[in-house]
């Protein structure tokens, strides 16, 4: 007798007319949209919603496509919003690789987006901080990742006709935009860090062995999301900025183990600080763009 495979194929990709299928719902009950911004929330990050004055929102379940949230702390609710004249596109929650599903589901959000002619993503996580210059509760803006998921999310036939089947990653995150983020954190007296990201599967937390490795590599930060949805984004030519927050010092760093309550604990610390710079972020898109 075989042994049951519960290994999912990531290569086989949904069609692409359940893009499509997914644009016609969401104009079907909000009418046409043009957001110059999406912003996909990580672990912590979905309560900034609560800065923008006015929202309409849609579940995950009901648009052909995405797929339901699994993970405490992802609310799986696309939200619209109207803020100083800028239409932004919130995904509230994310899907991960250790779901177990598709790279399809992971893709949608950045695909949906650039359909829907965004021309900036910002993506943001939480993130376990490897550098000894990070405390609990930092902001951190990607400079750039590494890829330890063991996974591409542009395996397979080319995902979309406007991406090339070997896409430069030089500069995956605009400097511009970084340059933006880090002006707005000096104006308001926000401490941003910047570094380098290091992408694993999960979702187990790193061993402390793991940690001294993944520093020797020049990593600031580690996490278990974001670089997936970075690629495909650059691989489409959109503008791509992407902020952690420190949500635990990682292991061998911190003084206790590590659990998904430390995410909550840091993310209300830090909420305040999320806030202002997202907001503050949209504006200087549009005067910068």
């Amino acid at each position: 007798m075989g042994k049951l495979s519960l290994m999912v194929d990531k290569t086989i990709q949904m069609p692409p007319s359940i893009v499509k299928e997914s644009i016609d719902f969401i104009t079907s009950m909000w009418g046409q949209i043009t957001p110059s911004v999406s912003i996909i929330c990580g672990s912590g990050w979905g309560e900034i919603v609560q800065a923008f004055p006015s929202t309409r929102s849609l579940n995950y379940s009901d648009i052909p496509g995405i797929g339901d949230t699994t993970v405490e702390g992802h609310a799986g609710k696309l939200i619209l919003t109207d803020f100083d004249g800028i239409q932004v596109l919130i995904f509230q929650g994310r899907r991960h690789l250790y779901e177990g599903v598709s790279w399809d589901l992971i893709r949608f959000p950045i695909l949906l987006s650039y359909e829907l002619n965004s021309k900036t993503v910002l993506l943001t996580n939480a993130a376990g901080g490897i550098s000894s210059d990070f405390k609990v509760g930092d902001i951190m803006v990607l400079n750039d990742h590494i890829n330890f998921m063991n996974e591409n999310p542009l395996i397979g036939s080319v995902v979309h006709p406007d991406i090339p089947r070997f896409p430069d990653q030089t500069k995956i995150y605009d400097p511009k935009l970084i340059n933006n983020i880090l002006k707005i954190g000096s104006d308001q007296e926000i401490t941003i860090r910047k570094g380098i990201y290091l992408a694993l599967s999960g979702p187990a937390f790193e061993t402390p062995a793991e940690i001294q490795a993944f520093a020797k590599l020049g990593a600031d930060a580690v996490g278990m999301s974001t670089v997936p949805e970075a690629m495909v984004a650059n691989a489409l030519g959109m503008r791509v900025v992407a902020l952690s927050c420190i949500s635990n010092l990682a292991a061998g760093i911190s003084k206790h183990s590590l659990s998904h309550k430390d995410v909550e604990e840091a993310s209300k610390k830090a909420l305040p600080h999320m806030k202002a710079l997202v907001l503050s972020f949209i504006t200087s898109v549009e005067k910068n763009h």
